[in-house]
């Protein structure tokens, strides 16, 4: 192990169910995964970044835009996965998977969760999650909503809207901020455990931590990032771009 590396990887791929070809679409003339990378790349706690892809496309791109990038399988099922592929080859101390369909990640929230796994050695996953400000986002399936417990421990997470509100005085709502921290134990077994039923039902890969007993530190931040799941989601991260 490296334990100078703080490696954070962008798993990007072409064939989005929702959305084929994002990785590619264009931010004020540069690739939505370009524009992640940008962001990475002023982190102050990251030592290097890369784009893992098995999208020979994704490669010619950022090889043209001086992005470096490593060729995965194609058959992962999830983001983590393919980074759990990349921790095979390259030695890190901390491996930080950053979503390449949100192009408003700021620097500032990576750190956050590098940070928060290297405070806490009772932890070897790190997520992030923000007080739900828009109604639209609770409503949404395409946002995974997180219930926390003391000390930020994650309790669960749901595309449902959770937790319910019998004393709605009481209520507060968090969706995640998709940026994962691992210790490498952590990323490594990710790949060789199951799926449990509750991530096959809810299609959310950090229940697979919580499903097999593995605690999960919830961070909360502010952020103006979200996912682009839709062309719709993209036009409004060409506004906000511009804000």
């Amino acid at each position: 192990m490296d334990d100078s590396k703080i490696l954070g990887v962008i798993p990007a791929r072409m064939k989005s169910s929702r959305f084929p070809g994002k990785p590619l679409a264009d931010i004020k003339g540069r690739p939505m995964v370009a524009r992640v990378y940008d962001a990475a790349k002023k982190s102050r706690t990251l030592t290097d970044v890369l784009i893992a892809t098995d999208s020979k496309e994704i490669v010619e791109a950022c090889t043209g835009l001086g992005i470096p990038t490593m060729m995965t399988q194609s058959d992962h099922k999830t983001g983590t996965d393919r980074v759990a592929e990349v921790a095979t080859q390259i030695n890190a101390r901390v491996y930080v998977n950053i979503q390449g369909d949100e192009p408003l990640i700021e620097p500032e929230v990576i750190d956050v969760a590098v940070n928060g796994l290297l405070s806490d050695d009772k932890y070897e996953v790190v997520n992030l999650c923000m007080e739900i400000h828009r109604l639209s986002d609770l409503a949404d399936a395409t946002v995974p909503k997180v219930v926390k417990g003391p000390g930020g421990r994650a309790v669960f997470l749901s595309r449902a809207v959770i937790p319910y509100p019998k004393n709605p005085d009481e209520a507060r709502y968090y969706r995640q901020v998709c940026v994962y921290a691992f210790r490498p134990e952590a990323l490594l077994g990710f790949s060789l455990m199951k799926p449990g039923p509750v991530e096959a039902s809810e299609d959310i890969e950090l229940l697979r931590f919580l499903e097999h007993g593995i605690p999960v530190r919830m961070i909360e931040v502010e952020t103006r990032s979200f996912g682009v799941d839709t062309p719709a989601d993209l036009e409004r991260a060409r506004r906000m771009w511009e804000i």
